[in-house]
């Protein structure tokens, strides 16, 4: 286990502890961690819906491509104790879809539905930010299916937990509910500069 430990992750140097939050260890590869099986969507088949306290709506594939593209490059911090530095990523900021929708008054969370199950939460000021997107492409490839493609939420201000992969629906909601790690004890929020991993 040592010997894994220091092939696939080092300690930040100096240069890159600012940029690295207490407790993490930088990756040279791009570790992949799911819950459950490996959905296999392909964009014909990908939709995204919008429900809840909002206008239902749905997206395709190509309703999505037709939005303002952008590319990000962020840093990516699991919960297990791993960063990964510079990622870069093509896709639609969160801002862009929020403006094609209509939400209705007293809207205060959002829950993501996944193709596969996995569900997490945020509140709507946490999700509705400029530096927040959702990715169909890594490093210039189309977004693997193990890294949550054809299409992903990314979080970059959180853990990876709340970037959900394979995202299928998001529903708007008056009300805090909880998703499948934040009802299994991992922390409401997320901040990895604050260590915010648990909720005990």
């Amino acid at each position: 286990m040592i010997g894994k430990k220091f092939k696939f992750f080092r300690k930040p140097e100096a240069t890159e502890e600012e940029r690295t939050p207490p407790g993490q260890y930088l990756t040279k590869g791009f570790p992949v961690l799911t819950y459950g099986e490996t959905p296999h969507i392909t964009q014909e088949e990908w939709q995204l819906r919008f429900w809840g306290k909002v206008a239902e709506k749905t997206f395709t594939w190509s309703d999505f491509m037709s939005l303002p593209q952008d590319e990000f490059t962020i840093d990516f911090h699991c919960v297990t104790r791993w960063s990964k530095l510079d990622v870069k990523w093509t896709g639609i900021k969160v801002p862009h879809l929020i403006s094609q929708i209509e939400l209705q008054p007293g809207v205060t969370h959002v829950m993501f539905h996944c193709y596969g199950g996995y569900t997490t939460n945020l509140t709507l000021e946490e999700f509705n930010r400029e530096d927040n997107f959702f990715a169909h492409t890594l490093f210039g490839d189309p977004l693997p299916d193990e890294h949550g493609g054809p299409m992903r939420l990314v979080i970059p201000h959180l853990y990876a937990w709340k970037s959900a992969k394979w995202i299928k629906e998001i529903q708007f909601l008056d009300r805090e509910e909880l998703g499948f790690w934040e009802r299994n004890g991992y922390h409401k929020r997320g901040e990895p500069w604050a260590e915010e991993r648990y909720s005990f």
